[in-house]
């Protein structure tokens, strides 16, 4: 089809739009998943015999990115970081902002002081140690009189 008939059809991009908003991944919930998903750093968690360490994997923030915090026996990791950059130039002027954030909780066991918890970040991993408390049953002997 030549230009001049493509115009006065109205056919100057079909190509282009009909692979654009014909394609199965532009209105696909993958499309979007993949696009505005919020990312939630991969976690792995040890049990020692003394304490529980959890590695958390969160490349580009810094330490003071963080927030941890226990509520009721239960251990919350968030990270937020905001950056804007500005670039002025004698013919224009370029901004570029960006956000990220994460949040992730965890049911911590009986077994865990999470007063005692520390927290170390460095390489782009936060490292948590949550010591143990002993779970004793008590054994004493009691006598309960009747009344």
């Amino acid at each position: 089809m030549s230009q001049l008939k493509a115009l006065k059809n109205g056919n100057v991009f079909p190509a282009l739009l009909s692979n654009f908003f014909d394609n199965d991944r532009f209105l696909t919930n993958g499309w979007l998943e993949k696009e505005f998903n919020q990312s939630i750093p991969a976690l792995n968690i040890k049990e020692g015999a003394n304490e529980f360490n959890i590695e958390f994997a969160a490349p580009g923030f810094k330490k003071t990115d963080f927030k941890i915090t226990t509520e009721e026996n239960i251990l919350t990791i968030s990270a937020e970081k905001q950056e804007e950059k500005n670039e002025e130039k004698k013919h224009f002027t370029r901004k570029e902002f960006s956000y990220e954030s994460f949040s992730r909780s965890i049911q911590l066991p009986e077994n865990s002081k999470s007063n005692k918890i520390e927290a170390k970040y460095e390489d782009g991993i936060l490292n948590l140690v949550i010591p143990k408390k002993d779970l004793t049953v008590s054994h004493e002997k009691k006598e309960i009189a009747v009344a």
